[in-house]
């Protein structure tokens, strides 16, 4: 086994460093997430911090690590006797991204089950995680049927193994702590709303201190074992200091003050349910004895609010984390509870906690700062004054752009539900929520012999391919006699995330503001609903005389959207350009992943212009599209009395189907829907 690094060698990442010693302290805080660029130490914290838990007594021989003094009565290993019991250093199970179901949950052996009718369960990744630490890297990009697991997991502190009305449960309780880039996408809300703290890292800026960082780490790789011996008395002093702490836990009064601001603090700053609440009383007690005190004061609450709260406040996933700090501290002061330390020279250090002593100091997160206003909300001015022909050179007045010239982004418009839009066919791509696809999770269709090991039996199937050979296979009493030619594996349908690419026209003839921020707010809504249904997305734009990829394909939707918001807009319409700057887009990524399909979003009113026939131009790389069997929509952003009706034609020549901005709506479709009945009925 490897010697980890040791955790008091890491430097800076103060906020880091606290998070995981406060769940090491207090496990009930519910774990942490720690969000942050590549690079900052995430992972060597994580790993680092296990060396510093507590042994963990266990019965011996159990695999499911129950404590003697309370052992799981429905322990699969169990009933345990009372007998001397034995210690074991606390576990760090990482969770790899890739993991199957059975390598998490554990599973059954179904012929075993089926023909003899034995529980032979080999325990997951839950049992083994069991009091210790679970870990998942990049916890941001795991599946969503091991999500779900995860979330009964941590909800009903057990996870149940149920297959064809077999069935095993044991107990999972855990520190559950996940590391994540955000610029490769958000977590579900659901499993965000799991992790008790998160804290935000980056790397420093100072160049003393990226010196001492390289400077240890180089250390470590020439001698771990020494390196690691040089910080053994700190990493001790360290271990009695969380060891205390826990001790005196209990101790830690939790007063009517600091309750009532807490209380406030979460509906001031409007979060959802009553965890929030109950993960900053857990954090400011832990804080509390993390500082040798057995009063919380107002600074413990101010920070657990600091640590548990900017991750519970995002409503959608373009709301960048943090707190406004003013409005928390006059939320504090407004509640300030009476029943504060009244000696802050008394014992337990006084009202902060000390500056100089590690990771427990106050400070302001990085990467956190306060809600910015609201900008003003441009004035609309029509759209006779402010588009431009661009192809017959018409600019004149004042404000109009010439060609190539660029006017300010626009604000988008508030985003709206959109209709589905989905691929044709049955994929074979990522497990999402948009198109068919054939999935390990869904509804059953039919069945298969298995390939590889069996995962989901198909029992009917299984039970029809054996009952023609009982007689031949000799069986004489009521079990059924099983081989394994006989299993069959069950065919499920279920859906998949796709590649959606979106293609912005961003030249003159778009660039009345009015329309502009509509057709922003149309591809917010769709950027939303990608991220709901688990998509990876794209951006091209293309402008002036030629297109971009703005961002390449990625599963941060919030990032998409802050190139959106950046976007500017003025010059002729590419059409082409855009087009076939897709299309190397799309090449180059059905390399990197062949199994997920694209869906090609162009939004445009299909104005081509520049160059020598820019029309024909447009419709030949629509057709080469349209040739490669790539699914389109075409959002129309025409407007006015007079329709050319281009876009329309461009969607015909891409193959697939045009939409309005009107069209877009959910809500719109669905009133379409309730006046054709309504029309029915009345005809009737």
């Amino acid at each position: 086994m490897s010697t980890p690094y040791p955790f008091t060698a890491l430097v800076g990442q103060d906020d880091l460093r606290l998070g995981l010693l406060l769940n090491a302290v207090s496990p009930a805080v519910g774990g942490v997430l720690v969000r942050g660029e590549k690079g900052t130490a995430k992972s060597t914290a994580v790993r680092a911090l296990a060396a510093l838990m507590p042994r963990v007594p266990v019965v011996p021989g159990c695999r499911f690590s129950c404590d003697p003094a309370s052992p799981d009565p429905a322990c699969p290993d169990g009933p345990h006797e009372a007998g001397p019991d034995v210690s074991r250093d606390a576990r760090m199970v990482e969770l790899p991204v890739g993991a199957s179901e059975d390598r998490l949950v554990g599973a059954l052996d179904i012929e075993r089950a089926l023909a003899d009718g034995v529980k032979a369960f080999e325990p997951g990744l839950l049992a083994d995680a069991h009091r210790g630490i679970l870990y998942v890297d990049e916890v941001n990009l795991l599946h969503d049927h091991l999500v779900d697991l995860l979330l009964d997991a941590a909800a009903m502190g057990a996870s149940y193994v149920e297959r064809e009305g077999v069935s095993v449960r044991h107990a999972a309780r855990f520190l559950l702590v996940g590391t994540m880039n955000p610029e490769e996408g958000e977590l579900r809300p659901q499993l965000l709303d799991r992790f008790g703290l998160t804290v935000e890292v980056a790397a420093s800026r100072e160049t003393d201190q990226r010196v001492e960082v390289v400077r240890r780490r180089l250390a470590y790789d020439a001698d771990p074992e020494g390196f690691a011996a040089g910080w053994a008395e700190e990493e001790e002093a360290l271990r009695a200091r969380i060891a205390a702490a826990r001790a005196l836990l209990a101790d830690v009064r939790l007063g009517d003050g600091a309750l009532r601001q807490i209380a406030a603090t979460c509906a001031a700053f409007e979060v959802d349910g009553m965890r929030a609440d109950i993960v900053m009383a857990r954090t400011a007690t832990a804080l509390a004895a993390w500082a040798g005190r057995t009063d919380v004061l107002a600074e413990d609450v101010r920070r657990a609010a600091l640590l548990a709260l900017p991750h519970r406040r995002r409503r959608n996933p373009f709301d960048a984390p943090g707190l406004d700090e003013d409005k928390l501290d006059e939320t504090l002061e407004q509640n300030g509870g009476e029943d504060e330390d009244p000696d802050p020279d008394g014992p337990g250090g006084g009202g902060r906690p000390p500056q100089d002593d590690g990771p427990g100091a106050p400070s302001r997160p990085e990467g956190e700062a306060a809600d910015a206003p609201e900008p003003s909300v441009p004035q609309q001015g029509t759209e006779q004054d402010t588009e431009q022909d661009t192809e017959q050179g018409q600019g004149q007045g004042q404000g109009r752009p010439s060609d190539g010239g660029e006017q300010q982004p626009v604000r988008a418009a508030e985003p709206f539900r959109t209709r589905t839009l989905s691929v044709p066919g049955l994929g074979e791509g990522a497990a999402g929520r948009r198109s068919r696809a054939r999935t390990e999770h869904g509804r059953t269709t039919g069945s298969r012999r298995p390939q590889g090991s069996l995962t989901k039996l198909h029992l009917a199937a299984t039970v029809q391919a054996a009952a023609p050979h009982q007689r031949a296979r000799g069986r004489s009493g009521p079990g059924l006699v099983l081989r394994r030619d006989d299993l069959r594996q069950a065919n499920r349908e279920g859906r998949e995330g796709n590649l959606v690419l979106f293609v912005v026209d961003a030249s003159g003839s778009m660039a009345a503001r009015q329309r502009m921020s509509a057709v922003k707010g149309a591809v917010l809504s769709l950027l939303l609903d990608a991220y709901q249904r688990r998509d990876k997305v794209g951006l091209v734009t293309f402008r002036g005389r030629d297109a971009e990829v703005a961002l390449p394909p990625t599963s941060s939707v919030d990032a998409a959207a802050a190139r959106l918001e950046q976007l500017p807009t003025g010059g002729r319409t590419p059409v082409a350009a855009g087009l076939l700057k897709a299309h190397e887009v799309l090449r180059v990524e059905r390399l990197r992943d062949p199994s997920r399909r694209p869906l090609l979003v162009v939004v445009t009113d299909g104005r081509a212009t520049g160059g020598p026939e820019p029309v024909a131009l447009a419709s030949r790389a629509a057709r080469l599209l349209g040739a490669e069997g790539v699914a389109s929509v075409v959002v129309d952003c025409e407007s006015g009395p007079v329709r050319l009706g281009l876009a329309g034609d461009l969607a015909r020549d891409l193959g697939g189907t045009v939409v309005t901005l009107d069209e877009l709506r959910a809500d719109a479709i669905a009133g379409l829907v309730k006046d054709v009945q309504e029309t029915n009925r009345r005809a009737a």
